[in-house]
């Protein structure tokens, strides 16, 4: 009986405590915290969210309300964003309120970590946004975002198809046009951007800059995750496909040597550059190759300055997908009412993501609104000689596929590309390179494993 007795208390001391962590106020805070990796969001919430106010001479953000808004941005080099927000959100619950995370950002390479996790919030049922509201979003950008239990965890301003962003001027000598439609018969598959490859390194130029420049578009194209029930590694026909053709561009000359944004794949977007094309995503495009290309990056973006007018965009060998950044409400938050407020606003709001692309020809998430700018004939970006690259966005859009994503891919990429590296530029073999791959994937995840069979 006595057993039985403490045996109860336990469990009605257990009840209390999870009652207890539960209970807390999800409404009226002072302080709206927001973790990121970078300032794109915050220049998106400082531009387009209808309540923002000021920005104070601490960095912080005044709202119109008078709520004051904390950014803590941890760069996401050696996977240190997710470490530091990791840490947080497992401190979350016993933090003070003011210190509590309300927004944090995701990238796709690792949003199913977070979005099967218990500290993000359903955007339905804890925040109350509707089918109705998303509506016009794109599917695919929900479809990252989904736990596997089916609840919708984030939401987007952007969605992020690629295309290949290519010289104007370079297309001109060596295929005799720039005319996107004509550009992209040279570069409609694999085989003839090899061709078109081989001919570009006939006249002098790079078809690419490096080594990582087209494995986004093979990756996006997998027939399976990288990571199977058993968490064993399956490596894919594609990802074989782009060793094999980075090898051949490496030692053939057809590409620069560069790896993903060192300063010499940088530099190659430039007026001293010598690479044909680039694979770029929206964000890319408005956020990346625009401010290379310049030849003086503190005068005005116009033509006459560097490459500005001199770049062009086409579909180019598949559709793809690159990036993209996901709000995600924060457990225990006590703002949600205001978060719910800036997912609706920044990310579903047509007059704001038509505005958004037209200020900064960035692709927003709302269907109706670029399909508005896509077949408006007034519309064009002076920075692609004014094509109105939306259109082509509009179709590859549409195209994406999330069948092989994975929670590992950020970390299985950059694991990737650094063991290649070796084995492009001779150093290492092959099979020393697959080596390296698995031992050094190990440290980061030490939970997967070599498929043996």
């Amino acid at each position: 009986m006595k057993k039985l007795l403490v045996s109860m208390l336990l469990v009605v001391v257990g009840l209390v405590l999870i009652a207890c962590t539960e209970s807390y106020e999800t409404d009226g805070g002072e302080v709206l915290v927001i973790r990121a990796w970078n300032t794109e969001f915050q220049d998106r919430f400082r531009a387009y969210y209808p309540e923002y106010k000021e920005t104070k001479t601490d960095g912080t953000d005044l709202l119109k309300d008078g709520t004051v808004v904390k950014w803590i941005i941890t760069p996401n080099e050696n996977n240190a964003y997710q470490n530091a927000l990791d840490q947080d959100l497992l401190n979350q619950s016993s933090a003070a309120q003011n210190d509590r995370i309300d927004i944090f950002l995701i990238e796709a390479d690792y949003a199913l970590k977070y979005v099967n996790s218990q500290y993000s919030l359903d955007i339905k049922a804890d925040l109350g946004i509707t089918d109705a509201q998303l509506s016009n979003q794109y599917k695919y950008t929900q479809e990252i975002v989904t736990s596997s239990d089916g609840k919708l965890k984030g939401t987007s301003w952007q969605a992020t198809p690629g295309l290949f962003a290519y010289r104007a001027d370079i297309a001109r000598e060596v295929l005799g046009t720039d005319d996107p439609v004509e550009v992209q018969k040279a570069i409609a598959n694999w085989d003839k951007f090899d061709e078109t490859a081989e001919d570009m390194k006939a006249a002098g130029y790079n078809m690419l800059a490096g080594y990582d420049d087209a494995y986004r578009v093979f990756s996006n194209n997998m027939s399976k995750p990288w990571v199977n029930a058993n968490n064993e590694i399956e490596v894919d026909q594609n990802i074989t496909r782009w060793i094999e053709q980075t090898k051949e561009y490496t030692t053939k000359g057809y590409n620069k040597g560069a790896s993903l944004w060192d300063s010499v794949w940088q530099s190659e977007q430039g007026p001293s550059g010598k690479t044909f094309g680039f694979f770029y995503s929206t964000w890319g495009i408005n956020f990346t190759l625009l401010g290379n290309s310049l030849a003086n990056p503190d005068q005005p973006a116009e033509v006459g300055n560097g490459l500005y007018g001199e770049w062009r965009v086409a579909k180019g060998p598949q559709s793809w997908y690159w990036g993209g950044t996901w709000i995600v409400g924060a457990k225990y938050s006590d703002n949600r009412t205001l978060v719910k407020d800036v997912m609706l606003k920044l990310t579903t709001d047509k007059a704001i993501m038509k505005k958004i692309t037209v200020d900064t020809q960035d692709y927003t998430n709302h269907k109706a609104a670029m399909l508005e700018l896509a077949n408006d004939p007034e519309f064009g970006s002076a920075f692609l000689g004014g094509q109105n690259h939306i259109k082509l966005f509009v179709e590859s859009a549409n195209a994406i596929s999330l069948d092989a994503i994975s929670p590992y891919d950020q970390g299985i990429t950059e694991t990737l590309q650094a063991a290649m590296k070796d084995y492009f530029v001779g150093t290492v073999t092959l099979d020393k390179a697959w080596e390296n791959f698995y031992t050094n994937l190990k440290v980061k995840h030490p939970e997967l494993k070599e498929k043996t069979s």
